[in-house]
């Protein structure tokens, strides 16, 4: 792994400090008063308000498009963080160790190479059917025949949990079982080819960009590198991955990290021909925006006040202060020139990702159906009349969401007519680019339908809307990624056979 980035690169991994010692060397007791000063300042003022000593090391996760291209931001700013690259698989952590250990951009023909970047393995984390599998422990498909993996899935579920209730009795009653089967980190595990990369430091910056049905597995091999201190910035496409990731990792809202939602309209693309010569080569073909939103720790509260003339006002107050992690997690990409990141507050983030789930909702799987560009579904009536049987059931689910119930212009802003006009305007300026999931399904990836169409079905079905369409197109998405994958399992490899390089 590469070295540590020294202070005189850098500077500190940690962010400077504004209550400084003082000149007789005892230390100024101001920060325990930071609290309470915060709470009597405005909301503009406790945002430029002193802070204090923050680690300023930042990881990713995801190096995909948008991961390469916000580490190669981050390093363009002025004194910039130190930046650690966490690699997925081996096979990358072995490119980045034979190439000249830059990430290179492509913007308007230039291609701009920036190195100083840090690297880390994930640890391996076998997850099947929604179980984190142990060391040791055999797979759901290793049972015998009668027994389906799902159920193999539950079964071992249980046993863990018996598992864990057992051991924490022996503790509370002093007794120890000899015959009690090691816990992962006790066990033993065979050293791997990448274990000089992993590492088990604490994360207090995260940065996830992989897509959103693959940000479970991959936050399960470092969650226990994340606290109530740690912030993750998730830059993704669709709707409910946090909600995933504390059912599944952190159930206990006190031990989880704090979170940042970002939309990003960057339009970034890696050549087909140039992914596996370069794995680190991005092109930015298109410049956008970050909208950034802090969510609070305990959520916003409604607060009912009763006014002198008898009528109920409604409000939303927050009840917890950004966590420091947080604050310059923002600031740092706020701060960065190319991504364009501007901070919102949780609840008009919130209006502006429905938005883009209702275009998205649109474009991505009738492109990946259709096989086609954004531009085709331009002056097409029968797919306008699909589009509009889809944004109807959109509508009516976003206008019935308890989140909006209390806040102005809703029926407007999220009419079916005026989210059929955003649809058409992305549609016609992208329309000779190529949609993420027609890209995914025609790789034979997993596509993130399931967080866009999926999460207006979820969503309806809480409010009492049946979304049938946007079933029906989510399960005819996922039929066709399954035709791709089962394809490309029965295709001839043609690499190298008589001279050929197909």
């Amino acid at each position: 792994m590469e070295a540590r980035e020294s202070s005189a690169q850098g500077g500190d991994e940690m962010a400077s400090r504004d209550d400084a010692e003082l000149p007789d060397g005892s230390q100024d007791n101001s920060s325990f008063e930071t609290a309470g000063l915060q709470r009597s300042l405005s909301a503009i003022d406790r945002q430029y308000a002193a802070q204090p000593e923050q680690p300023r090391r930042i990881h990713i996760l995801g190096t995909g498009s948008i991961g390469k291209l916000v580490a190669h931001s981050l390093r363009g700013i002025a004194n910039p963080p130190p930046i650690s690259l966490i690699f997925h698989r081996y096979r990358l952590l072995e490119a980045w160790e034979q190439s000249k250990k830059q990430i290179t951009i492509q913007d308007d023909d230039f291609d701009v190479s920036r190195g100083g970047y840090d690297v880390e393995l994930m640890s391996e984390v076998r997850r099947q059917h929604g179980v984190e599998l142990e060391n040791g422990q055999p797979s759901v498909y290793d049972f015998p025949d009668e027994v389906r993996p799902h159920e193999a899935a539950k079964l071992l579920a249980q046993q863990r949990k018996e598992n864990a209730a057992l051991q924490q009795q022996q503790l509370e009653s002093g007794e120890q079982d000899t015959q009690f089967p090691p816990s992962r980190d006790e066990r033993k595990r065979r050293p791997g080819k990448g274990d000089y990369a992993i590492s088990h430091e604490p994360i207090h910056n995260l940065i996830v960009t992989t897509k959103a049905a693959y940000t479970v597995p991959a936050l399960s091999a470092i969650k226990h590198r994340l606290g109530p201190t740690s912030t993750v910035c998730f830059l993704q496409n669709g709707m409910g991955v946090i909600d995933d990731v504390n059912k599944h990792l952190f159930p206990h809202e006190a031990d989880r990290p704090n979170y940042v939602q970002g939309i990003l309209t960057h339009g970034v693309n890696v050549p087909p021909e140039l992914a596996e010569r370069d794995p680190f080569f991005a092109v930015h073909a298109g410049h956008g925006t970050i909208a950034l939103g802090l969510l609070p720790r305990s959520g916003i509260k409604q607060t009912t006040i009763t006014g002198q003339d008898g009528a109920a006002d409604t409000h939303h107050v927050q009840t917890e202060l950004w966590a420091p992690s947080a604050r310059y997690l923002l600031r740092t990409l706020t701060r960065t020139p190319v991504l364009c990141a501007v901070g919102f507050t949780p609840t008009e983030l919130l209006q502006q990702q429905l938005e883009k789930l209702a275009v998205n909702s649109v474009l991505n799987p009738l492109t990946a159906l259709l096989d086609a560009r954004n531009g085709a579904l331009l002056h097409n009536f029968a797919l306008t009349r699909t589009m509009r049987l889809l944004l109807a059931e959109t509508s009516l689910v976003i206008r019935s969401l308890p989140e909006l119930a209390y806040l102005p212009n809703v029926p407007t802003r999220f009419s079916a007519a005026r989210l059929e006009t955003l649809v058409i305007s992305v549609a016609h300026k992208t329309q000779d680019n190529v949609s993420s999931m027609l890209a995914d399904v025609r790789a034979g990836r997993r596509t993130e339908i399931e967080y866009i169409n999926g999460y207006i079905v979820r969503r309806g079905e809480e409010v009492g809307v049946k979304c049938v369409v946007n079933y029906g197109i989510m399960q005819t998405v996922v039929g066709k990624c399954m035709v791709t994958q089962r394809e490309g399992q029965d295709a001839v490899p043609m690499v190298g056979v008589a001279g050929l390089n197909v």
